[in-house]
């Protein structure tokens, strides 16, 4: 049997009809926790939508546990210690250990934000990821 699982979170457009969270008290609509529906040991990943003018609502910072944001549509802010950055479809930020950070869609804006935060801790990764094997020999499948 091989270790893998596949998981359809719908379009873009149908991020926001999800509620959900890392705990009751603070779900909400438009989030999705994708580690909590499938199995993943060293890495995490949300799938996010803001309507305009909406914000997290909270700072938060990691002492262990690395994010990537990857911005896919929409235009927002992204509160990043004492600096506000602006974001977008195509910004990718990543924001390390201690870091104190927060969100929002900008008001007035014509769409929803959305957006992916890939997280992960644990080792570090290598440069050049040395544990795999190329199946050279291996037929492609289709």
């Amino acid at each position: 049997m091989s270790d893998f699982q596949v998981l359809d979170i719908g379009g873009l457009d149908a991020w926001r009809s999800h509620f959900g969270g890392f705990r009751p008290d603070s779900s909400r609509d438009g989030r999705r926790v994708v580690d909590h529906e499938l199995t993943m040991q060293y890495l995490g990943m949300t799938a996010n939508a803001l309507q305009p003018g909406e914000q997290a609502g909270y700072w938060h910072r990691h002492a262990k546990v690395e994010e990537l944001y990857v911005f896919l549509e929409g235009q927002g802010q992204m509160g990043l210690d004492d600096e506000v950055i602006d974001v977008g479809p195509g910004s990718v930020v990543r924001v390390g250990q201690g870091v104190w950070r927060t969100w929002r869609a900008t008001p007035g804006g014509t769409g929803e934000l959305r957006w992916l935060c890939i997280r992960a801790g644990g080792t570090e990764l290598p440069h050049f990821p040395d544990d795999s094997e190329r199946g050279g020999d291996r037929p492609m499948p289709w």
